[in-house]
């Protein structure tokens, strides 16, 4: 299929401009948000895109859902929805003995009490891929030949919590334009929202979902920087007579506070449940340093890790610089890396190398 490409280097970008209250003037990556009205801005003159409906607080989006991204201003639509458990440091007693050098590997946020929180795949509109300020071939899978190490991408989809969902209505007949949309989805006039799940969305998402799925959600603040990690599992291949298990793992770092930071190193502990502790130093993460400040607040890559056994425990540090010179060094949550039946299974029944 078209839109599956080979992967051969995961893109970096720095994310955008936090959505603001839609009641008054204010922008968004490439929108402007005005009395209600969504207009892009991409063209040298205002297009109306859609209105502005108010977020739901309680229960779910349903498929067919158009939306814009709170925090990164892409236009996009809910296909289907993840239930996941959020361990969410923030919220654990303060007074919690912490040990980033040992220890934590043992429960890898277990200690810390989940609670249920929806995410949803979605399709990004491909009109505003080259604008938005977040990774938009984050979501990889492998190939499904077993001594296959090679990552392929579909571009354009992502997963997006329940509260980063601005919801909005069109009149377009196809508001949204990815080479996904046709496949997955089909109008229904008077339904709100007026498009439905076709079965190869079904087929596909059922096919699919030991790579898809997002069950665990991690996230901690350190000094006004909120580091949250979601690892999914991405299946089994032999290497050298041996079982090389991988995982993807996406990473959105935000500023929330008022000062202008810069991300300039990385610190990883990669503990493997063969017995082996690795720890992996860098500067700045995927090739980039970059800046969290009041008006680019966040910033989101995605990334891959590989081991000898079917589970282990990632946790460390990013050390941060404020734009007076102090250091400070931000946790990363400790996460679990948990294998699964693997199938072999790939999107589409195998991918195509483009």
């Amino acid at each position: 299929m078209a839109a599956i490409r080979r992967l051969c280097v995961l893109k970096v970008v720095v994310p955008g401009l936090v959505a603001a209250n839609a009641s008054r003037t204010a922008l968004c990556g490439a929108f402007v948000y005005q009395a209600g009205w969504v207009r892009n801005m991409n063209s040298s003159r205002l297009q109306s895109v859609g209105i502005l409906e108010t977020p739901k607080q309680q229960g779910k989006y349903e498929t067919g859902q158009l939306f814009l991204h709170k925090v990164f201003g892409y236009r996009g639509i809910v296909l289907f929805p993840w239930v996941a458990r959020l361990y969410d440091r923030d919220v654990a007693s303060k007074t919690e003995e912490r040990n980033l050098e040992e220890g934590l590997y043992t429960t890898a946020g277990k200690e810390v009490k989940g609670k249920t929180h929806t995410y949803y795949q979605v399709l990004i509109d491909s009109r505003d891929c080259p604008y938005i300020r977040a990774q938009t071939e984050g979501v990889t899978f492998l190939g499904n030949t077993e001594n296959s190490r090679s990552l392929y991408a579909i571009p354009g989809l992502d997963y997006v919590s329940h509260e980063d969902v601005l919801p909005y209505t069109s009149s377009d007949k196809q508001p949204i334009q990815h080479e996904l949309f046709d496949r997955f989805l089909t109008a229904q006039p008077g339904r709100i929202p007026p498009f439905t799940a076709r079965e190869t969305l079904r087929a596909w998402q059922e096919k699919n979902h030991p790579w898809l799925e997002l069950s665990d959600v991690h996230r901690e603040t350190t000094e006004n920087i909120r580091v949250t990690v979601i690892p999914f599992y991405m299946g089994c291949r032999e290497a050298h007579n041996a079982n090389v298990y991988w995982w993807r793992y996406c990473i959105r770092l935000e500023n929330l506070g008022e000062e202008t930071v810069q991300l300039r190193e990385r610190h990883w502990r990669i503990f493997s449940l063969s017995g082996t502790l690795e720890t992996v130093r860098g500067r700045g993460v995927i090739g980039r340093e970059p800046v969290l400040s009041k008006e680019q607040p966040a910033f989101q890559y995605s990334s891959h890790v590989s081991l000898q056994a079917p589970s282990g425990h990632m946790w460390g540090t990013f050390r941060m610089e404020r734009s007076d010179g102090h250091m400070f060094d931000c946790r990363i949550p400790p996460f679990s890396l948990e294998s699964k039946s693997d199938d072999n299974s790939s999107p589409h029944g195998g991918p195509k190398r483009k």
